[in-house]
């Protein structure tokens, strides 16, 4: 496995025709809210560090923080939509994750926790949780895995949410999501994938249903153990169709891209690495999460300025609460015109 995954790198940093980068080359230090700190929780690796970037319990006595979509709302401020469960559980408690809403002046946070999206439904019950602007300026919310690919929607981000159903594909009674990424994409149409990354688009609004566009994306990936793909985030940016990818084994996460959202899927090589020194603030200081998860992206002016990510300091199997150990969402900015410009042939 290791010589295949290997090839496969090789293979893929031919694939950005200008500059021979690939995307984990375009993130960006992250901003310093006030001094970086080694007196609060976390693996040495993740150590000195800024725990008022995106979202977290600082004293880690009540939660566990996963997934991160943030929206810019019309009063200035950023929403973050994320899950949480009681950190006692450990990580094997995400199957108990409710969603929740974050807010913050600056986009890398601090994020403040507002509480629970839809306390009235299923006690808040809500997982791999990400979010979007509809066509009419109102506002949805996604949630899969721990639900059948339930959508909330509100004409305000503050809420009330309101269940409208789940996402339904033709001609699959059974389906159920399981880490579901949505877009609107230009032609007003919805497009999802999920962990098989298996493309759907509807024609019908939100809850579609949803007509399959053929089989897995990752098929233009070579080497790696396809059923440990995961977490995939799509966005559409520089005229093209963006999907990354995490292999979980591998600890390595891939960039595919293609002009019409459908087909003709690329590799363009590595797109984020926790082994790799990405993640460094802007004095030079890097921190190395164990698992980089769950990312999601912020566009502004049609270029992706911010990438959010799910992070765990230690990995899942050893992490069971009561320690000084856990999870958060951070925000880390990327330079995405500089990424879109590159990628045009």
């Amino acid at each position: 496995m290791k010589k295949f995954f290997a090839l496969a790198l090789a293979a893929v940093h031919f694939s950005f025709p200008s500059c021979g980068k690939t995307m984990i080359d375009y993130f960006l230090p992250m901003p310093m809210h006030g001094q970086l700190t080694t007196n609060t929780w976390g693996a040495a690796a993740v150590l000195p560090r800024d725990p008022l970037n995106g979202l977290e319990d600082p004293a880690l006595k009540q939660w566990y923080y996963w997934d991160g979509k943030i929206i810019k709302g019309p009063d200035g401020q950023y929403h973050l939509f994320a899950s949480r469960w009681k950190q006692w559980r450990g990580h094997n408690g995400w199957g108990t994750s409710k969603a929740i809403q974050a807010v913050s002046k600056d986009p890398t946070g601090p994020y403040k926790d507002e509480g629970l999206l839809w306390p009235g439904n299923q006690g808040g019950k809500g997982h791999n949780v990400t979010a979007l602007t509809m066509p009419d300026g109102s506002y949805a919310v996604v949630v899969s895995e721990t639900r059948p690919g339930d959508v909330f929607t509100s004409k305000s981000l503050d809420g009330p949410w309101r269940h409208i159903g789940a996402i339904k594909v033709a001609g699959e009674p059974k389906w159920r999501a399981s880490n579901v990424s949505i877009m609107i994409r230009p032609d007003g149409n919805f497009e999802i994938i999920g962990r098989y990354g298996r493309i759907l688009i509807s024609t019908n609004g939100i809850l579609g249903p949803y007509n399959p566009q053929g089989g897995s994306i990752y098929a233009g990936i070579p080497g790696l153990p396809r059923h440990n793909l995961e977490d995939p985030v799509i966005w559409f940016s520089g005229g093209l169709y963006h999907v990354t990818v995490n292999c979980w084994s591998e600890r390595k996460a891939f960039l595919l891209t293609s002009s019409n959202g459908v087909t003709h899927w690329t590799n363009r090589g590595l797109a984020y690495d926790p082994t790799s020194d990405f993640l460094r603030y802007t004095d030079g200081t890097v921190n190395h999460w164990d698992k980089i998860e769950r990312p999601n992206v912020y566009l502004e002016k049609g270029h992706v300025v911010y990438f959010t990510f799910a992070v765990i300091d230690i990995p899942k199997e050893q992490d069971h609460g009561g320690e000084p150990h856990g999870s958060k969402v951070i925000v880390v900015p990327f330079d995405g015109a500089a990424l879109d410009r590159d990628l045009q042939p």
